[in-house]
């Protein structure tokens, strides 16, 4: 800056002494005071000229008539001494000047220049007109000079010694030079910057300095000495364009670096419409008159360069922080364009000042705005830094909010331990990287959970939970091969929070399987109850443990399955089971078989087969057992398991009441054949649980009086001990009505006497399982004699099932049971299969018709 400031001061130094030069009469020129001046008319020839009364005394020291199209006469006497003298006419811009040096009334030499003719046509090769001439001593000397132009019409002329006029124009060279230099200077300074940020206002203005720098040089005519000096033409054409141009340029650089369209919107419109002005100038001076189209373009710049000046003081009070450099800069820029105008039209006397105004304000000018775009540069660098700082700033808090919503959405909010996401992009990985290993994935279930939450409430569950996370944490990860599932500086987990009652871990199979007594310990930590409010809480955990690639190959499928695993009586019992795919009732066949049932009920592809119950005493059939089937699937189905299938779905229902509706059809048949025997039916605990299943039993033996006490119900020890007391109260409720009913495979259940004695049912049926190896094992042969007689005792009729030998039956036989069933007799047969199997019988089974 401080350069810069230096220079300006040189600048203005240099100025002051080239006005010193241009202004003061000396031994070096001479202004020639003695100047009278004539309006010629068309082809006036000199003789005419002077022989005419009309000459004038021009007032001034330099003739300015300002734009005028007519042409003029000037005539001046000058001195004889020294004897080689230089006409200097300083202004370039006249159409034609004819200059005629007389000696005593007679013309001696004669010369014609001007700006309409090639360059070449100029006795001194310099943009201004110097002309030459020699005189003699004791003579009297004369010039006569006819200007003509369609410009301004200004001859400011001095009388120089030849060899004093070359010192002076080498000055005034060097200070056309000092201006050239700085605003060559300032052009490609900006053009760095502009190269470098590439930023639209600093290429205006590097355009608009040059647009001023080709006008100050056209209008000194450097361009036609330099450019194009064989055509005049378009010499001319180039000053024409060369004022709107400098103006256009000056107008979007100022609408530009002002910011006028957002700062100052009213006076960006007067702006845009002084820009389509000039562009209508820039096009006037192809059609135009050259007078009229240079008088046009001078008067828009002059309100043009005032509209710009107004502006910066505007937006100065505005606080618009650049408009203080642009106001000084433009003040001084249209100063001097308002003097150099003036001058032109004649207004103001032609002296350095008029006529190098502009020079010096678009210097200054120049600089000035090369200053404030400095800082301005500086001040943008600042605020990017500043900007860039708090983007920086806004950047940290965006990635801490990032990294705790990431955080927040890999662990649960409750227990703070990794959640689903977590525990299953640790297991793709272990997957991916260590696929030869076995990996064990399990999932520790609270089951008493919920009833906590009853009892306590969520908030006191939540607390509970945060507890027990941290506790089985570090439980778990104590276990031998067990994975970590998140390690920090802070802290470590080997846990994660799958759902509020479900937690799961990652271990290394054959690692823990080879400690089996850490499993032991860490079930048992597990299983004691947490300290909470003073009191002990039990959660009761059950684990399922599914194994990698033994259970599944995806992480899907394991924690599936070990949920499967968990929900297991095995894991109900020991509170650890391993994932078994025998007992996995959840696969993706079932689902499609579920949907196969529901269809198969609606379509009545189902069928009853029945298997018959043989009197020991009289050796006749005494009933069947109705076993469901599905006769038409490729696959069959085992009866359990579409029992089992039809329980955990919701089937049971329509398919316990399509049974006991198909059993009545299918004892008519056998009344009709004339076997009256009775028909056993299986239903589910699920039935028993629904309220409405009892009266819905009474009504259907109420619309087929005929069965009545012909179709038995049978339940399984098992089922009922499910839910003793609702089960004893349904049945209690069928016994009422009539209803016959049956123990099936009693003996594989852990019924008690005392529950045993108060169910009302009429026959006792001993599970095949002890049945099948009472030949061979004592324990067997006592526990079955044990039962026979208990039940005896009771009142129960006994019916053991899965005989398959004469050597069984006989055994049974001595033992005192009442009925058989088992494949000695038949396998369970379809109804007409059964009815020939029971005609072969002969008149062995009872043909009472009830």
């Amino acid at each position: 800056m401080r350069q810069i400031a230096s220079l300006i001061a040189f600048l203005v130094t240099l100025s002051l002494l080239a006005f010193q030069v241009h202004s003061e009469p000396g031994t070096t020129s001479l202004f020639p005071t003695n100047i009278t001046y004539l309006k010629a008319t068309d082809s006036q020839a000199p003789s005419e000229a002077l022989a005419s009364d009309d000459w004038q005394m021009l007032q001034e020291a330099s003739p300015n008539f300002g734009y005028n199209t007519v042409p003029y006469w000037f005539r001046m006497a000058v001195s004889s001494q020294p004897e080689h003298q230089i006409l200097d006419i300083s202004y370039p811009l006249l159409d034609r000047v004819e200059f005629f040096l007389l000696e005593s009334g007679n013309v001696t030499e004669h010369v014609v220049v001007g700006d309409t003719l090639p360059f070449e046509h100029r006795p001194l090769n310099h943009p201004t007109f110097l002309i030459p001439f020699s005189t003699q001593a004791d003579k009297q000397y004369e010039i006569l000079l006819k200007v003509e132009t369609h410009g301004s019409l200004q001859v400011p002329i001095r009388i120089w010694a030849q060899n004093e006029l070359f010192d002076a124009i080498a000055m005034e060279d060097q200070l056309h030079s000092l201006y050239y230099g700085v605003l060559i200077t300032v052009i490609f300074f900006n053009v760095f910057i502009f190269l470098a940020l590439r930023e639209l206002t600093y290429l205006l203005y590097v355009l608009s300095t040059f647009g001023y720098l080709f006008l100050l040089a056209a209008l000194r005519g450097v361009t036609f000495q330099i450019l194009w000096p064989e055509n005049p033409q378009l010499h001319n054409l180039s000053i024409l364009l060369a004022i709107p141009c400098a103006m256009l340029l000056t107008l979007l650089f100022g609408r530009s670096f002002l910011r006028l369209k957002s700062n100052a919107p009213h006076i960006d419109k007067v702006v845009k419409l002084f820009i389509a002005l000039n562009l209508a100038a820039i096009a006037g001076a192809f059609v135009l008159d050259y007078n009229l189209s240079i008088r046009l373009s001078v008067a828009l710049a002059i309100p043009g360069c005032l509209l710009l000046t107004f502006t910066g003081p505007l937006l100065w009070l505005r606080g618009v922080p650049q408009a203080m450099f642009y106001t000084i800069a433009w003040g001084l820029l249209t100063i001097g364009s308002a003097i150099t105008a003036a001058n032109k039209y004649g207004w103001v006397p032609t002296n350095f000042v008029t006529t190098y105004g502009m020079e010096i304000g678009s210097a200054l000018e120049a600089i000035l705005l090369t200053i404030a775009l400095a800082a301005r540069l500086y001040q943008e660098r600042e605020g990017k830094m500043l900007a860039r700082e708090a983007e920086l700033n806004a950047m940290a808090a965006r990635r801490k909010a990032e990294l705790r919503m990431m955080d927040q959405a890999l662990h649960n909010p409750t227990t703070g331990l990794p959640n689903r996401t977590s525990f299953e992009m640790v297991i793709n990985d272990l997957i991916n990287r260590e696929s030869k290993k076995r990996h064990a994935v399990g999932i520790i279930y609270l089951t008493n959970l919920q009833a906590i939450t009853k009892t306590l409430g969520h908030r006191n569950t939540d607390r509970l939970l945060e507890l027990a996370a941290r506790r089985f944490n570090s439980i778990i990860s104590g276990l031998p091969g067990v994975y970590p599932i998140e390690v920090t500086d802070q802290r470590s987990f080997h846990l994660a929070s799958l759902e509020p009652a479900a937690l799961g871990f990652i271990i290394n199979a054959d690692e823990i399987s080879s400690t089996p007594r850490s499993i032991v310990l860490a079930l048992e930590q597990l299983g004691e109850p947490i300290d909470y409010l003073g009191m002990q809480l039990p959660l009761d955990p059950q684990t399922g443990v599914a194994i990698f690639p033994d259970h599944a190959q995806d992480t899907n499928a394991l924690i599936r399955r070990a949920y499967i695993a968990q929900e297991s009586d095995e894991a109900r019992d020991r509170g650890l089971a391993y994932y078994q795919p025998a007992r996995d009732s959840y696969s993706a066949d079932r689902l499609t078989l579920v949907s196969e049932l529901r269809q198969a009920l609606r379509d009545n592809e189902l069928a009853l087969h029945l298997q018959p119950k043989l009197c020991l005493k009289t050796h006749e059939v005494v009933g069947a057992e109705a076993l469901i089937r599905w006769p038409g699937r490729k696959v069959p189905i085992p009866a359990d398991q579409l029992v089992s299938i039809a329980e955990q779905t919701g089937l049971i229902k329509p398919l316990t009441r399509w049974v006991l509706e198909q059993s009545l059809s299918l004892r008519n048949q056998l009344i009709e054949r004339g076997y009256p025997i009775g028909i056993s039916v299986n239903i589910s605990p699920n039935n028993l649980r629904e309220p409405e299943f009892p009266l819905y039993v009474q009504r259907l033996m109420a619309a087929y009086p005929r069965h009545r006490g012909q179709i038995i119900l049978e339940v399984t020890e098992t089922s009922m001990m499910l839910d003793p007391a609702n089960s004893l109260r349904a049945l209690q409720s069928l016994n009422a009505t009539g209803i016959p009913l049956s123990i099936d495979d009693f003996g594989s259940g852990y019924s008690s006497l005392s529950y045993i004695k108060q169910l009302p049912a009429k026959e006792i049926k001993i599970d095949r399982s002890l049945i099948h190896d009472l030949l061979n094992e004592s324990e067997d042969r006592v526990i079955v004699q044990t039962t026979i007689d208990m039940c005896h005792s009771l009142g129960y009729q006994v019916v053991a099932e899965g005989v398959e030998d004469e050597a069984t039956l006989a055994l049974l036989k001595s033992m005192g049971c009442d009925m058989i069933q088992g494949y000695l007799l038949t396998p369970p047969l379809p109804i007409r299969e059964l009815l020939t199997w029971l005609d072969n019988r002969g008149s062995g089974a009872a043909r009472q018709i009830g």
